[in-house]
Parts: C-alpha cells; sequence; structure tokens
C-alpha cells in the first residue's frame, strides 16, 4: 500500500501560463504537505521537464499560447517510455473534459477550483500512481528474478539461451565465430563440506564475479546449477583468442580465495565447443561443450578441452 508520507513527497510540475494559477495551485499543494512541486508558465519546456525529473502527476492547463494542453499531451504520450503519462487537466470549458480524458488524461480538474474537490482528486491520483510504479517495480523484479541466479546475480539458462541464439545469430550474419564454455569447479564438494554452504555460497559469488572480470563486456556468464557455469564468447575472429580466454579464466579462478579466515585453492575444468565447428545451434554447441568438459574432468581435471 502506500502510505501518505509517499504521497506528500512525489514530484508534481504545474503547467499554466497564467502566474496567478500557478501561485494559487502551489499555496494548495503546500497547504496539505506537498513537498516537491515545480511549475512552468511555458508549454514547450513540459517533455524536456518530465523526461529530465519524471514527474508522479502534471497538473496541465489546457488554454495556453501556441501550444495547447491537448498537444502537450500528444508530445508527452510520445515521449512516455512505459505508456503512462500521468496527467490530471484543468479546464474552464466542460466540452474538453470528455476529449482530454479520451487523449490520455487520467482526471481533471474545473475552473474556477473547488478546493476541496482539486485537494480529492490530485490525493487520488497520486495515490493510484504511486501504486502503478510500485506494481511496475514488482513485476520488473519478477522477471528479472526469472531470467538471474539468485545467489550470483549472473544470467540463469534461460537467460543464457536467448544470449547464447543472439551470439550465434550475429555470427552467422558476419560469417565468423563464437564459443561456448562449460565451467566445472574442481573439488567443490569437499570444500562446501569443509566451509559449509555459507562458505561455499561466498566462494560461488567470488568466482561469478572472478569469472566477470577475466572475459570480455560482450560476453556472458552464466550459472546453470551449482558449481557449474557457462560462459558465452561472442563475436571471435580466430582460434587462438579462445585458447587466450580459456586461459585467463583458469588463471583467475586459480588465486588463493579468502573465506571465514582461511585461504581455500579451487581449480576449474572447462570444455569448450566452437560454432560452427561442433554446433548451429544453442542445444549442440551445450551439448558437445559438456561433452568436452567430461573428458577435462576424465583425464585429470584443472585442465580444459576443446570438443572433438
Amino acid at each position: 500500500m502506500i502510505n501518505e508520507n509517499e504521497i506528500l513527497n512525489a514530484s508534481i510540475l504545474i503547467v499554466d501560463d497564467q502566474q496567478a494559477n500557478v501561485l494559487l495551485l502551489e499555496e494548495m499543494l503546500r497547504d496539505v504537505g506537498y513537498s516537491c512541486i515545480e511549475s512552468t508558465n511555458n508549454p514547450y519546456e513540459v517533455c524536456a521537464l518530465h523526461q529530465k525529473n519524471h514527474y508522479d502527476l502534471i497538473l496541465l492547463d489546457m488554454q495556453m499560447p501556441g501550444m495547447d494542453g491537448f498537444q502537450v499531451m500528444e508530445a508527452l504520450k510520445k515521449a512516455e517510455t512505459n505508456g503512462y503519462v500521468p496527467i490530471l487537466v484543468i479546464t474552464a470549458q466542460p466540452n474538453h473534459k470528455l476529449r482530454a480524458l479520451v487523449s490520455g488524461a487520467k482526471d481533471f480538474i474545473s475552473k474556477p477550483f473547488d478546493l476541496m474537490e482539486a485537494k480529492s482528486r490530485i490525493h487520488n491520483m497520486l495515490e493510484m500512481r504511486l501504486l502503478y510504479k510500485k506494481l511496475l517495480d514488482h513485476s520488473r523484479s519478477l522477471e528479472s528474478l526469472a531470467l538471474h541466479d539468485a545467489l550470483t546475480g549472473l544470467p540463469n539458462r534461460r537467460l543464457l539461451a536467448d544470449r547464447l541464439s543472439l551470439s550465434i545469430a550475429h555470427a552467422h550474419r558476419h560469417n565468423s565465430t563464437m564459443a561456448v564454455m562449460y565451467l566445472d569447479l574442481d573439488g567443490f564438494k569437499e570444500i562446501n563440506d569443509t566451509l559449509g554452504h555459507d562458505g561455499g555460497d561466498t566462494l560461488l559469488k567470488m568466482v561469478a564475479d572472478r569469472l566477470v572480470a577475466a572475459v570480455r563486456r560482450e560476453d556472458t556468464v552464466a550459472r546453470i546449477s551449482g558449481d557449474e557455469f557457462v560462459i558465452g564468447l561472442s563475436e571471435l575472429n580466430h582460434a587462438d583468442e579462445v585458447t587466450h580466454l580459456v586461459s585467463k579464466v583458469k588463471q583467475s579462478l586459480s588465486r588463493p580465495y579468502h573465506i571465514q579466515d582461511h585461504d581455500v585453492n579451487m581449480t576449474v575444468s572447462i570444455g569448450v565447443s566452437v560454432y560452427p565447428v561442433h554446433g548451429e545451434n544453442v542445444t549442440n554447441l551445450m551439448k558437445s561443450a559438456d561433452l568436452a568438459l567430461y573428458e577435462a574432468k576424465r583425464t585429470g581435471k584443472n585442465t580444459y578441452r576443446i570438443a572433438a
């Protein structure tokens, strides 16, 4: 729910070419307790101001010289990225009310003002606006959780598949290559048993940070389960880049980790598949890299193998 302090701290823009009307609205709002109030007499400034400040409410006069309120609303609708324009129109023309609502306004205040009605409409609209923002933030959080690993914040298997698909499409379109690195931490179970789950989780987060730091910005690091990670290497120009990045990753992960007043040593086994040699889609490239990882584990760990 939205509390009263959140409503009173909401950001409000007053748009009216008549300074007397601006002062009246400002006084009314400040008397109620609203604290974040701005105003402009220039309708041409409204879009730029809203893009900069993202107001929770725009009190918009409909009759202004040069650019009327309907034109301002159209400009705001084009500029608003999330589709919600928080406009409460102010008009003395009864026929403007329905037209304004159809044009995208959320509510209206009639001139001359009935102060109690104006206060109620402003309060109610801000409550709905702030509730909408909370629901939008919650929806984005849920979407992020669905695409990212909860422990490390890295992309999960679902987001990884999307990123790999895009990387494959880019490589195909530009007649270039990309690669998949499948990583498994050597002896993680023993370290997890020794340090406990908290220590094991700390180690996994440290590994995730080192992997992200070791690769390029265009690459994708994902955690797909337990101590298994996958790196999608995009836009490779030649095979030497793969071996260089694999060596960089191994070296980064082999440095000691300081956890719970202990220095912990960790190595990693890696399997690598390269597009289009070892597969032309996500499934085949992942399978080839997994088989190469198995071979690296079988031959003594702390090494890497490129798919046959």
